[in-house]
């Protein structure tokens, strides 16, 4: 049954990732991570590496790049893993990496954020350069990270009006990324995090020599439940008009407003082209729809408060990891269906894709 391949836990999600690739008889490899995990486990980004080592195209699919995301992620990687597409890229010349828990800390503690409260999709940077201002976020950061959690029903309010009033007026949006607050949402931080370094290292040692790249970086939060939005960034037209031959005209470019992103400075797949400067990249965000968007905000603003109140009484905590876990992992079964009956498919089609001349 499908609802099988999720795990409860990350301790559970990394046992089960790390025995399935040995069975598979991947070359694996732990990069830990310096912190423990909430059980007091060791926490590390995991990679499994499938197929020829000299294998001109590679397929990427990685997990848990804003931590419980990773329960989603993880379980898509699991069924990949015992999956008869192996056979059919590796028929093809098709080698498959798959790097399991990229935020290892926020898988195990249940933030999407890392130890930093830096979310890894916004720290992807040149950090030599200022971060693009986002005075949209400025706006609201105060209403976004109250002085006390739960917020009154005043700041609810006024939150809700100030939202509406931001809808469709100007860009960078909200949730693009901001530099300015370490205790506030969407934080890219002041450098590269301990996931960014590892992640580069993982491209460097696994992608440098490829001719052609596909990346799927999984994620969930945002769109209609149970909905897989394929989110393509900025890149060629040569690349874009690539990838949507590979995964159908419903590609929604990230800069297009009916996209669910918004557009971010930082991303993830954006190193790639810096790692593997003579590999053709073919990158996409999978973004899963889980709950309505205030309801998974509130998580969000939930998690931050916490970040900044380290001390907050046993149950509150609680109530904010719990609250983070349901705005990103639905733990339905139609749900869980859904989310791996269309990765399967848009991993057949990246095999397809990579496997023409």
């Amino acid at each position: 049954m499908s609802a099988s391949l999720f795990s409860a836990t990350y301790r559970e999600a990394r046992q089960r990732f790390l025995e399935a690739a040995r069975k598979s008889g991947a070359a694996v490899q732990s990069h830990v991570h310096p912190r423990k995990g909430a059980e007091g486990e060791e926490i590390a980004m995991d990679t499994a590496l499938i197929g020829a080592a000299g294998a001109s195209s590679l397929f990427i699919v990685s997990s848990g790049t804003h931590g419980p995301e990773g329960f989603s992620g993880s379980a898509c990687q699991l069924g990949l893993l015992g999956d008869p597409l192996l056979a059919r890229a590796a028929d093809a010349g098709i080698a498959l990496l798959l790097i399991h828990a990229v935020n290892p800390y926020g898988f195990s503690h249940l933030t999407r954020t890392n130890e930093d409260n830096i979310d890894l999709n916004r720290n992807f940077n040149d950090f030599s350069q200022s971060y693009s201002a986002n005075d949209t976020y400025e706006e609201v950061h105060p209403l976004l990270v109250p002085a006390v959690w739960p917020p009154s029903e005043a700041d609810e309010a006024r939150l809700a009006i100030k939202m509406q009033e931001l809808v469709g007026r100007r860009t960078p949006g909200v949730s693009s990324g901001q530099a300015l607050h370490p205790d506030g949402l969407f934080y890219c931080g002041t450098g590269p995090s301990w996931s960014n370094k590892t992640v580069r290292t993982i491209l460097r040692t696994h992608g440098a020599e490829r001719r052609h790249i596909a990346w799927i970086d999984v994620h969930t939060g945002l769109g209609p439940r149970g909905h897989g939005e394929k989110i393509f960034g900025r890149h060629s037209a040569e690349t874009e008009a690539r990838a949507m031959a590979w995964w159908g005209r419903d590609l929604i470019v990230s800069t297009m407003a009916q996209s669910v992103s918004p557009r971010t400075q930082g991303h993830i797949t954006g190193c790639a082209p810096q790692e593997c400067p003579d590999a053709a990249i073919t990158p996409m965000t999978l973004e899963y729809g889980t709950l309505p968007n205030p309801d998974v905000r509130r998580a969000l603003r939930g998690e931050a408060w916490l970040f900044g109140h380290p001390d907050a009484p046993r149950a509150t905590a609680a109530a904010i990891k719990r609250a983070a876990r349901d705005a990103f992992y639905v733990d339905a079964d139609d749900w869980k269906g859904m989310i791996l009956g269309q990765f399967r498919a848009l991993a057949l089609q990246t095999i397809n894709g990579l496997a023409r001349p």
